[in-house]
């Protein structure tokens, strides 16, 4: 592996994998809660969209869905779509379906005697997600979106397949041109796992801040405890590690 390969194509790449990234996880996000709100609405109408809507995405490979993007859509609909665009809509849209299951289960571990008080006080629905579940839910979120968060970073690979030019397109273009797999992949390896460990490091963050401002007690773990802390089920279900600290929560009640 050369300077010049360096300059020109990996460390271009990285950056191109940094901003799938972000882009896809912000559109995850986003998605994330209005699906999640919609499966806890009184409407059965708003809970039945919302829950097709993550089966459909649950159900489907988010590769496929990048391909129908890239090149169905622009033939079906006379709409072109740049190679990352695609990339991050696809990808915004499926982890958006698991993350949603993140919110749903979050929000029901909530104390029912905290939604109880809001409605005692005779607050909107808005006004008891906004004040009281959502600022309770929140720190049980983040472990799990950490999970989603890490599963999405190793899925903006797929990019490569549509020829955006990522790391994982970069490292590919290197072997072929060389021949030098098991460096080029072990390089790749240790990449992914930086950004990772970097991005669980501020989840982490996040979490500690969002406890103490529960007056929760911090997570525990030392250095890798973040990469150990919770299983990776959580990502699909959201409700691992909620009702131990159900009761914890609900010590931020409606004021």
């Amino acid at each position: 592996m050369t300077a010049e390969f360096f300059k020109s194509w990996f460390l271009p790449g990285i950056w191109i994998t940094v901003q799938v990234t972000f882009l896809s996880a912000a559109l995850a996000f986003v998605i994330s809660f209005v699906i999640g709100l919609a499966r806890t609405a009184p409407s059965k109408l708003v809970r039945i969209l919302a829950g097709i809507y993550f089966e459909v995405f649950r159900s489907t490979s988010s590769l496929v869905f990048m391909f129908w993007i890239a090149f169905t859509v622009p033939m079906l609909f006379q709409i072109k779509f740049i190679g990352m665009a695609a990339g991050v809509i696809a990808l915004g849209m499926t982890y958006g379906a698991y993350g949603s299951e993140i919110v749903r289960g979050a929000l029901q571990a909530v104390p029912p005697a905290q939604r109880e008080a809001g409605i005692a006080l005779n607050f909107t629905r808005v006004q008891r997600l906004r004040r009281i579940e959502i600022p309770q839910a929140w720190p049980e979120m983040l472990p799990p979106f950490n999970n989603l968060l890490i599963e999405l970073l190793k899925g903006t690979s797929l990019v490569s397949l549509i020829i955006v030019a990522d790391m994982t397109f970069a490292g590919n273009l290197q072997r072929l041109v060389t021949g030098d797999s098991a460096p080029v992949y072990t390089l790749l390896l240790v990449v992914y796992f930086v950004l990772a460990f970097l991005l669980t490091r501020g989840m982490r963050l996040l979490e500690r801040r969002a406890k103490a401002k529960l007056g929760q007690a911090p997570p525990k773990g030392g250095l890798f405890g973040g990469l150990r802390e919770r299983g990776a089920i959580d990502a699909v279900t959201g409700t691992a590690g909620t009702a131990g600290t159900a009761g914890t929560a609900g010590t931020g009640g409606a004021k």
